[in-house]
């Protein structure tokens, strides 16, 4: 009786995924994303946006008004010697506590900022005909899709997405959408000159020389992901972006005037409200790494919202999309023998390699240097290791003192 109950359930195990995988393929040949489910009028969401209950976690966000994520203003770090000390010293102590800081007078006009939202609703709101051209799960200059992990991940999210590399590779013109192909190229290269400064920051921070983070190829890398996350009629069942820490050096974000952006500090869910002409900075696992634990590479979120849509673009300082043979490892300069390594040396191809065989059942997309399980989804550090530590898994398989290091 076992046996058969055994063999029962693993067929109905089987019929749910079928199912499964059934709804994704039709939701993805229509090429019209989770708008063209919101334009044709839906009222329930289709339950493969459903996302277990515990993702939530809504009791952890007591207590969040209690905190503010960092404001760092530099307007004047060229001028006074002084006041770029104080930012210096703001910028350590957010990248040490929070892995998160919002930073405003960075140079970019607000004109940009608004011209590079409204050019991402442009796209989205053109004839879903002319977006379909763009449509595609292959490596191209410029990818539009929705979930560009559809087929591997345990839930889908509310948005739709479009992907741009800038360097060390940028596309022509002719590579990006009509509608927003100028305002892409001019705002992903006031980030790419922006970069520079904040590694200067950072570097000073660490209290290395000024260019050391540039000099190491932290900015040879960039690209973009621009999110559309249309208003949700059940945004209680599902998420805009799950939990995840950000396998770089460092993201910048733009968002609009929405929110829903949500940063885990001290165990708790801390909104990070939009603020006008601000850019959103945080951390990413491979500082996190070269700098010993130094800073810290924060999990955050988007929560899905009945108000929408709302955008953003994220831009990623990484080697990822073009991975080179350089060695990467903890800092020397911060090294001693009260600090000594916690971390291996590695090149990126062999982290995302060991990535892959200390997931198991898994697979690495190079393109975008994120890992997702093909049904329990990504796994952090607190839950493989119970460590409590609260930094990523992907940080945490070069440690060491882990069964699962990355072996010599």
């Amino acid at each position: 009786l076992m046996e058969v109950n055994s063999v029962s359930k693993k067929e109905e195990n089987f019929m749910v995924e079928s199912e499964r995988e059934k709804e994704l393929k039709a939701f993805d040949e229509t090429k019209l994303g989770v708008k063209g489910l919101v334009d044709a009028g839906i009222t329930k969401i289709p339950r493969i946006f459903y996302h277990p209950p515990d993702t939530f976690n809504r009791a952890s966000d007591l207590g969040h008004k209690d905190y503010a994520i960092p404001i760092v203003d530099l307007a004047r770090i060229h001028e006074d010697h002084s006041e770029r000390r104080r930012v210096v010293e703001r910028v350590k102590e957010a990248s040490e506590t929070w892995g998160f800081f919002q930073i405003v007078n960075h140079g970019i006009q607000l004109l940009t900022l608004e011209e590079m939202i409204d050019g991402i609703l442009r796209f989205h709101d053109q004839d879903s005909e002319v977006k379909k051209e763009f449509y595609t799960r292959d490596l191209r200059p410029f990818i539009y899709n929705s979930n560009y992990n559809l087929y591997t991940t345990y839930a889908i999210t509310w948005k739709d997405s479009f992907f741009c590399n800038l360097a060390p590779k940028a596309p022509t013109p002719e590579d990006l959408p009509p509608v927003c192909r100028y305002i892409l190229l001019e705002y992903l290269n006031q980030v790419l000159k922006l970069g520079t400064l904040l590694f200067e920051l950072l570097s000073e921070a660490l209290g290395l020389h000024p260019t050391y983070l540039t000099d190491i190829g932290c900015t040879e890398g960039l690209f973009s992901f621009s999110h559309y996350y249309p208003a949700c009629p059940e945004p209680e069942l599902t998420m805009g972006t799950r939990k995840h820490a950000d396998v770089d050096f460092i993201t910048v974000l733009l968002q609009d005037r929405i929110g829903g952006l949500q940063v885990l500090h001290q165990d708790m869910w801390i909104d990070l409200p939009p603020l006008p002409g601000a850019l959103v900075v945080n951390i990413g696992d491979f500082l996190q790494i070269i700098s010993n634990d130094k800073f810290k590479s924060a999990q955050h979120r988007v929560l899905a919202n009945s108000i929408g849509p709302r955008v953003s673009i994220a831009c990623f300082f990484s080697t990822g999309r073009h991975p080179t043979s350089r060695i990467y490892g903890p800092i020397k300069e911060l090294l001693s023998e009260d600090n000594p390594a916690k971390y291996r040396e590695f090149s990126i191809p062999d982290f995302l390699a060991h990535y892959r065989k200390c997931l198991g059942d898994a697979y690495v997309n190079a393109t975008w240097m994120t890992i997702f399980l093909k049904i329990l989804g990504p796994r952090t550090a607190r839950s493989e290791t119970g460590t409590g530590r609260g930094c990523t898994f992907g940080a945490l398989i070069l440690h060491p003192e882990r069964p699962f290091r990355v072996q010599n």
